[in-house]
């Protein structure tokens, strides 16, 4: 159905089509990188904007629920390795929006999609963030699990997106350390503090059992990411490697893993869970999270505050007088 579909799109004749799609899944699986100028299908080039497209807006959304405790960081030195950490995340969006770009699509055009609730964004940033102990939890799981997906995804077969991701997983590696240190902190800590780490633990388990995106046995878009190497690990297995990297160090920390059914089956060599609640991941990625309004009316605010800055580059760049913010 791909195929033909493209085939229909590309204006080639059959023969032709299936000459460069055969050439193009054979580059593919010798493993080189397919730039932005080389022919792609035309499934493959939507299907990389869909997806870089909501990692970018997952970076720009998930540095708001850290961002809001800037303030109420407990130490100086957690507020600047927060305040390191938020930067971080902006600068990761940066760095997704120009590799969408080389697909198409405007900076603009990506920006707009999102502040007016058109495209997506990671499950995981439609919740708040009710303690320092979230920004904790943030920090280890959540990042930990998006490293998971996003050194597998560095090894993709599309150039300028393996190359950004390399760039950013360096940086999440001080993100995951960082929010480790501070769970240990916590762990060990006051019988409030342990309480109120086991509390965050319990409300963000099942956001983050979801995070890999769907069942690989109701998955969409996981065969056909997977044969053209955008992606090289399906959603289930992702899962599987976070469980198997992080579940033990929660045991050793004495924390509660809020799933009674969780549990490693020595024949399977898998663990065993609750399959999580995939209509509430659909209703909350289709905007109908708990804080989905307050994360994008906090872009659109922003991107309306900074409209002074966007007009000021481009009047510098045309050697016009630059314009002042007004002081409304």
């Amino acid at each position: 159905m791909v195929v033909a579909v493209d085939h229909e799109a590309s204006g080639l004749s059959s023969s032709e089509y299936e000459r460069k799609l055969a050439e193009f899944e054979a580059r593919i699986n010798r493993g080189e990188k397919i730039e932005p100028a080389d022919w792609m299908p035309e499934t493959y080039r939507k299907q990389l904007i869909r997806l870089i497209h909501v990692h970018a807006n997952s970076e720009i959304c998930g540095a708001l629920p850290e961002g809001k405790w800037i303030p109420r960081a407990p130490t100086f030195k957690r507020k600047l390795a927060l305040l390191a950490k938020v930067q971080d995340e902006v600068g990761h969006a940066q760095l997704l929006y120009r590799a969408t770009e080389t697909l198409g699509p405007t900076r603009e055009q990506l920006v707009e999609d999102l502040i007016s609730g058109r495209s997506k964004f990671s499950n995981v940033f439609h919740y708040p963030a009710e303690t320092w102990a979230d920004v904790a939890i943030i920090a280890w799981l959540i990042d930990g699990a998006a490293i998971v997906n996003q050194v597998m995804m560095s090894e993709g077969s599309y150039g300028p997106y393996a190359r950004a991701l390399k760039r950013i997983c360096y940086e999440e590696a001080f993100h995951l350390k960082h929010g480790y240190e501070m769970c240990c902190v916590l762990a060990r800590g006051t019988k409030v503090q342990r309480a109120m780490l086991q509390d965050a633990l319990d409300r963000w388990w099942a956001p983050i059992m979801m995070f890999h995106g769907p069942s690989d046995k109701v998955s969409t878009h996981t065969e056909l990411l997977v044969r053209w190497r955008i992606k090289l690990k399906t959603n289930d297995e992702q899962r599987q490697q976070f469980l198997r990297q992080f579940v033990p160090k929660m045991h050793d920390l004495k924390l509660k893993v809020p799933d009674p059914s969780l549990r490693f089956d020595k024949k399977s060599q898998q663990w065993l869970y609750d399959d999580p609640d995939w209509e509430e991941f659909k209703r909350v990625v289709c905007g109908g999270g708990p804080v989905t309004a307050e994360r994008l009316e906090a872009r659109r605010l922003a991107h309306v505050d900074g409209l002074w800055v966007r007009e000021a580059m481009v009047a510098a760049a045309q050697n016009r007088p630059i314009p002042m913010p007004s002081p409304n």
